[in-house]
């Protein structure tokens, strides 16, 4: 079983690792590793505007991504709990899941299709591949909010503070927000991280000037393998910074909550 295990663990390092290495080499090509050493394809990916432009454009829309999905996610997770039954729970699940379980060409191509006509002109502009994105990742963010509410039993908090005379709106802002921080932080940085690597949906809805950041990481690809490489490990490096902040997030919910890990 530890082989196994070891086996499956170097299968998924080993392409990282030669991405890694690849973006160091001055040369790379029919050969297991590269030749030469060198630092330039880094100084390339930070000085070629159009990566710039795409790097910026990933993080606007991955910011702009976290801050709808919370103002829709949070409420609308509130509103389901508080009146959920066990049917209605499962409908939301449901729907929740359509758009993980839909390919992402089906909806690439869905809005396509709505947003190219001319009552809305609007494909390829960048409002619409935020809202692209909000579309794929708020079921991540919806499912985690009503976990941790289910799991936290806020339901019984927020009879207690009732009883106690608290108002709606008390108990929104001194109970449900301080309980769900953490949660929501840690299903916002998913979120970050989802938005920041995705690729086909943004590829088919972006505009030539809106255009991500992995977008052009396939454009590379055609051109020096070395940048390529330095482009790719950019990319990774901000997936794996965005990956542990969710872990660590995860972490000080658990240990803020008591819960076992």
């Amino acid at each position: 079983m530890r082989v196994v295990t070891a086996l499956y663990l170097i299968y998924l390092a080993a392409p990282i690792a030669l991405l890694a290495v690849g973006s160091f080499g001055s040369s790379w090509t029919s050969t297991l590793l590269p030749s030469g050493f060198t630092t330039r394809w880094y100084g390339e990916v930070v000085a070629d505007p159009s990566f710039r432009r795409a790097f910026w454009t990933s993080l606007t829309v991955a910011l702009s991504t976290c801050a709808i999905t919370a103002v829709i996610g949070l409420p609308l997770a509130y509103a389901i709990h508080a009146a959920a039954t066990r049917k209605v729970d499962l409908a939301v699940r449901l729907l929740s899941l359509i758009p993980i379980a839909v390919p992402e060409l089906v909806l690439a191509f869905g809005f396509i299709l709505a947003f190219s006509t001319a009552a809305m002109p609007w494909l390829g502009s960048l409002g619409l591949l935020i809202a692209a994105h909000v579309v794929l990742t708020l079921p991540y963010l919806l499912n985690t909010l009503l976990a941790d509410m289910r799991h936290l039993g806020l339901e019984r908090l927020e009879m207690a503070a009732a009883s106690l005379g608290a108002s709606f709106r008390q108990r929104l802002f001194d109970i449900v927000i301080p309980s769900l921080r953490f949660s929501l932080m840690s299903a916002m940085i998913t979120v970050a991280a989802l938005s920041i690597g995705e690729f086909q949906l943004s590829n088919l809805v972006a505009g030539f000037l809106n255009r991500t950041y992995p977008i052009l990481l396939l454009q590379a690809f055609y051109g020096a393998t070395g940048f390529a490489c330095a482009a790719t490990v950019v990319l990774l490096a901000l997936a794996t910074l965005m990956a542990t902040s969710a872990a660590l997030s995860g972490m000080a919910a658990r240990r803020a909550t008591g819960a076992q890990p």
